[in-house]
Parts: structure tokens; sequence; C-alpha cells
């Protein structure tokens, strides 16, 4: 045997034990499950049904996502890696493997990524009136402007940055294009190389666009005007090398429990915000032809080797998140996914004619969105902002729009004299920046703004408003959901809310606040469960009663609709559960540690995921409870995080029609055959069978839901 073959040998021996070791595990590998939904993500760009933009939509969706995944999970893996501190993953492996395992599979994900590009997508862009162009097609003329744009916008941003003896390396931004410049030095014996970067701008737009009398649209990348152009910002220099990359770098990072709120833990997070732009780099992303003596410089100087390298074919394109330019262009948008639009909900139809205040006060009304419109929320938001009636409003806000309606309501209520309260939480990863700033302004106006609990991350949606009404009575509002308020996102996301004056949910929603906002501690909730405090045990223990329910005979059965399942206690619940017989359905749009199907341990659990046309946010957690279910809505997914490192809550919901239209929710969910995928017991997944159903797409299907469909319902 030659020494080739018996270190591939070898190679393979390590493969095969790293793959058993996986499989045997009980639960699967949370990164993994991760990168299975990413995978399904690209499946959307490959449906041949939708238009090349939507296509182009889809593929620059999962370069953001995996632009998160290195960001922050592989990052937070090398903060065990780089602290020497250990880690065994739920898949068993330790932290140097698991590196090794993880690298692997995004090298081959973005490998499948540009494949489909260039063979796929990439051909019909001519017949769909577009082209992302090279100098090589341009005219003269054509060629005359974009030099022009070269010259009088981006040349004056472009700043070489050398890196010599004399100078040392520069910090290059997170998720920027970059040029590596290496130039040849003379009168140097010994190394006659020297390496410039320069910084792709990224305050101007990714492409330059021409549009021609014919009605093509010319979109040429700046990285390719920069690369034409580029000799001049090295006049009188040899350039021997010309390469683009791309750096993800360490982006997790976990704020410490700060006494003093308005100075250190604000400080302290604009700090962390600094260090997220200048981490260690774990993922590099470079052109095809790179130079090896510039990827040696950059392996040195980020400690990286070539498992994080991932080379780029020059027939793709380097960060595919850009091309969000060319799926929302004016001239496309009829091409593009449209939503359908919004009914009235099925519990209340006509709360669109009604005074909200008044239509509330006879109704509670359930909301699912992007079916049923976001407008009654805001509408009553800025109805409250103006009415003179109104006390006082208590929200929690974890993501808004940039335009935000429900902030320019809470400024209006602020300065109309009523009391506001606010909990905005400043660390809703990637969105800081922005909620630092609406926070400000909203403290400005005379809002009593909390920045977020201590170390806990206040993810729960709630709203309440007090109204002192005829006879001095006072009602109280809230509004109880799934989803942010956020007017955008409520138009692609699947989100559940309840609006109610129900004196139950008034009370326990004041003492919530009262929780966050102050230091109360009550007892009981009637119809809340709440995190950090008791959610994991309530579940588990409403588990646990299904399946003591199934040991004595009684029907029994479980349905999760969530976007992620990872929690270890309450998986070993549902296995449990599962072996005294327990029928378990469970809807995990992406992460899901639980495996299903297996022999002794989960031959009663089913799992599907919903990718499409929406994205799948709300959670529901169903009980059959012996022919009485307790049906639960809220903002918490079945995580570690979500149990212990955040502020949750999950709600009961009380009147008979509600749970009908929440239990059809997801009894649409399960029969759905267009959007569903079934996952297998090895952490796979595969396109649901149809079964010989003709289609049944719940992104279309909700549209057209009646209230006899809701009365029906039975999911056990």
């Amino acid at each position: 045997m030659s020494t080739g073959a018996g270190v591939m040998d070898g190679h393979k021996e390590v493969e095969d034990k790293i793959a058993r070791q996986i499989f045997e595990s009980n639960y699967i590998s949370r990164d993994l499950s991760w990168l299975q939904f990413n995978y399904r993500v690209l499946d959307q760009a490959k449906h041949i049904d939708r238009s090349i933009f939507d296509r182009l939509k889809f593929l620059s969706i999962t370069a953001s996502n995996l632009d998160e995944f290195c960001t922050i999970r592989l990052g937070s893996l090398y903060n065990y890696i780089d602290y020497g501190k250990s880690r065994v993953d739920y898949c068993g492996l330790r932290e140097t493997p698991f590196r090794s395992l993880l690298l692997t599979e995004t090298r081959k994900f973005v490998e499948g990524q540009n494949d489909y590009y260039i063979r796929k997508l990439k051909p019909q862009f001519q017949n769909n009136n577009f082209l992302i162009a090279d100098y090589d097609v341009l005219t003269v003329e054509e060629c005359d402007r974009v030099d022009k744009y070269f010259s009088m916008t981006i040349y004056p941003m472009l700043t070489p940055m050398v890196f010599d003896s004399y100078h040392t390396f520069p910090v290059l931004k997170n998720h920027r294009l970059l040029f590596g410049v290496v130039t040849k030095v003379d009168g140097e014996t010994s190394n006659n190389k020297r390496v410039s970067f320069i910084q792709v701008p990224n305050n101007i737009t990714r492409f330059y666009e021409i549009m021609r009398p014919d009605g093509m649209i010319l979109f040429i990348p700046i990285e390719t005007i920069i690369r034409k152009n580029i000799q001049v910002l090295f006049r009188n220099v040899e350039i021997r090398s010309i390469n683009l990359f791309r750096i993800n770098r360490n982006g997790d990072f976990t704020l410490d429990e700060s006494e003093d709120i308005e100075s250190n833990f604000l400080e302290e997070l604009r700090i962390k915000l600094q260090t997220r732009k200048s981490g260690r780099v774990v993922r590099l992303d470079v052109l095809e032809n790179a130079d090896p003596w510039m990827l040696r410089v950059l392996k040195i100087q980020w400690d990286i080797d070539d498992q994080n390298i991932i080379t780029i074919p020059k027939e793709s394109l380097l960060d595919f998140t850009g091309l969000l330019q060319i799926t929302n262009h004016r001239e496309f948008k009829g091409q593009r996914i449209q939503g359908g639009t919004p009914v009235p909900p099925i519990s209340f139809p006509e709360l669109g004619t009604r005074d909200l205040f008044d239509a509330l006060k006879e109704h509670d009304v359930l909301l699912h969105h992007p079916y049923n419109s976001i407008e009654p929320v805001l509408d009553l938001l800025e109805k409250a902002a103006e009415d003179p009636k109104v006390l006082s409003i208590k929200i929690t806000i974890y993501r808004v729009s940039k335009e935000s309606r429900v902030t320019a309501a809470l400024l209006r209520a602020a300065e109309n004299g009523k009391h506001v309260s606010v909990l905005f939480e400043v660390k809703a990863r990637f969105d800081e920046e922005n909620n630092l700033r609406e926070a400000k302004r909203l403290q400005k106006a005379g809002c009593f703004v909390i920045y977020g609990i201590s170390s806990l991350k206040t993810h729960t949606k709630l709203l309440l408003i007090v109204r002192q009404e005829e006879d001095d009575k006072v009602y109280r509002y809230v509004h109880l959901s799934s989803g942010n308020y956020n007017e955008t996102t409520s138009r692609l996301y699947t989100d559940i809310g309840l609006l109610s004056t129900n004196e139950v949910y008034a009370n326990d929603v004041s003492e919530f606040f009262n929780v966050i906002t102050g230091h109360s501690q009550p007892s009981t909730y009637r119809n809340l469960i709440t995190s950090p405090r008791d959610m994991r045990i309530q579940l588990c223990n409403l588990v646990q009663r299904e399946a003591e329910n199934a040991k004595n005979g009684i029907p029994a059965g479980i349905v999760f609709k969530l976007n992620s399942l990872q929690d270890k206690e309450l998986i070993d619940a549902l296995y449990e559960a599962s072996q005294a017989g327990v029928q378990i359905k469970l809807i995990v749009r992406g992460i899901c540690c639980l495996r299903p199907g297996r022999k002794g341990l989960s031959e009663n659990i089913e799992v599907l995921s919903l990718v499409g046309e929406f994205l799948e946010h709300s959670r529901v957690y169903y009980f059959h409870n012996a022919g009485d279910p307790k049906v639960y809505i809220g903002s918490a997914d079945a995580m570690v995080r979500s149990f212990d490192r955040r502020v949750e809550s999950l709600f009961l919901l009380e009147q008979e029609m509600l749970k009908k239209q929440v239990m059809n929710i997801v009894r649409y969910n399960l029969r759905d055959n267009v959007n569903a995928y079934t996952m297998k017991e090895d952490g796979g997944y595969v396109v649901k069978d149809l079964n010989g159903e003709p289609p049944f797409n719940v992104h279309k299907e909700f549209y057209l839901v009646t209230r006899e469909i809701i009365e029906s319902v039975k999911l056990f």
C-alpha cells in the first residue's frame, strides 16, 4: 500500500468514526441542524415555478444566513478554542474535531450555492432583461460612463492600506468586499513583495446600473469597476496580483450584568459592538487564483488555516447578499412574490368598521399575520397616543422597522402627556444600533425607557394600554404576540397575536410589566407562563401529564409549532412521552435537536419543517389534555436561551373559538405538502410526500379559511 493510500484510508476511518458518533447520539447537533435548515432555504432558489428574481432573493437569504451562522455559531465555538475551554457538542464531538466538521460542511454548502448560481440561475439573466455585466459587454459609451462613475464617486472613497515593516496590519471590516493588491518593491532582495488592502465602500450600491434603450438593465459589480481602474491607486508601481476576498469575524458576545444601567451597561454594549467589527476571523472567502503569498500573510495574521478558506469560482459572484439590489429593483417589482390581500380576522370580521376601543370591549380578537393585517394593532396604538382618555401605554420592543409607526406613536403619546413605559431590548442581535438610537429618541421625549434587563434579553411581545372611560371606569387593553412590533416584517412573517380586554390577561400583563420594570415577584400568573422563572418546568409538566394520560389509556397528544427546538430537558420529556404512547407532532422551521423516529426512543414523534414564501415565526404549544385542549401561544422557542437567558412569555387561550382558530393553524401546517419537509432519524430532511393528495399550500390556504372550517377542527 502506498503512503498516499494509507493517509486516505486513515482519513476515511476518522470520518466514519465521526459519522457513527454523530448518529449514535440521541440528540442532533444544533449547528448541523442549522446548516440543514439553510439547505431548505436554498431549495427555494431551485423552484423553477418561481421567477428568477424570487430565486435570487432566496439565494441572497442563504448567504445572509450563512454569514450569521459563521459570525455567531462558528464564532461561539472559537470562543472555546481560542481560550482553551472544553466544549462537547450535542453530537458528542469535542471542540477541535467539531470545528473541522463545521468548516467542511460550510464549504460544501458554499460550493453548492455557487454551482447552482453558475449553472442554473446565471444563464437566465439575459432572457429576463438584465445582466450582471463585465466590461467586455459594455459599449464604448457605457465604458466611459462607468469609468466616470469610478473617477467621480468611487475613487475618492478608496484608501489603500499597505502592510509592511513600517505599517501595522490593518483592521479589515466584517462582511465587506476587500482587495488585497500585491505589488513589486524595487531594491529589496529578500522579499520584493508588498501587499496593500482596499476596502470596497459599503455606503454606495453594490452594482452600477445602466438602462439600455431596449429595456435591458446592466448591473456592473462595484468590484469589477475598481479592479479595472485599480492602477490609479498604485501609480508607477508594478502590480503582481489583484485578489478579491471577504471575511466573517467572530461576532458572538455576552453582556455581563451591570448595576449602572445608564452608563456602564450602554457603554459596554457600544464597546462590544466595536469588537464585533474587529473580532477574530473565522471564515475567508476568496476569488479563485488568489496569490499564495498573500494568502500566507492572511493566514499568519489571522491565525487561520486552509479549512477556514473557501475558494469562489471566478464565474460566480462573491457575496450573494448584494443580489437584493436586483431583486428589489423597481423594474422587476411585478415579477416578485406577491402575498395575498389581508382578510378580516375570523373571530371578529367586522373589526375594521368599528371603533377599536368599543369593539375590543365586546370581543377578544386573534390576528394571524400576514393573512390578517397588523393594522388593528398599529391603529390601536396610534389612536391611544391621541386619545385624551388614555392614561398610559406600556410596551416591550425587540425589533422595529426603520421608519417605525410604533415608535412614532409612542413619541406622540409622550408629547401628549401620557405615561409611556418602553422596555427597548438593545441586545437584539444585529439591531442593537437601531434600537439604541430609537430608545434614545423615546427617552428624550419623556418616555420611561428600560434598556433591557441586565444580562437577560427581553424577547416577549406585550402591549398594555390603560384608558379611563365613562363613570371613571378604567379599561386595560392588551396585546400579546409571537411577533415583533414591526410593520415591515409583519407582511413577511407568520405570527399570532391576541387583542383583549379580558381582566385575567390584563392582570397577568400588568404584573409582568411590574416585574420587568421594577422589583415585583408575583407568586402566580393565571394564564401566563414566563421565563426565566418557570417556563421549562411548566412545559415539561404539561408533557408529562400527557404521558400519564397515555399510560392510563386516556387519549393524549402533543403538537408544537416552533422556530427551534434545542432544550435537552424538554426533548427528554418528549422522548419519555413518546415511549408512553403519546402521539407527538412537531412543526419546527429551523433548528431541531430532537431525533425523531428512533426505535425505542422516539417512534411516536414526527417532525415537519415548513419553508416557503413566508417565514414561519409563530409559536404554538398544544396539549390534548384528555379532550379539553390547552393551547399556548407566545414569543418563546424551546431553547436553552429562551428558558434561561431570555424574558419570554406564553399565554393560554381561554375562548373556545380562539383555541380552535389556533388548532386550525397547526392542522393546516400538518396538511401542507408544498412547503413541508419531513425530518429523518439521521437529521436530514426530505420533501414531504404528496401521497396522492392535491397540493396544499398554507401560504395560500390561510387566506381562504372560513368559520365553518375552524368549527370543525380536530387534531386527535
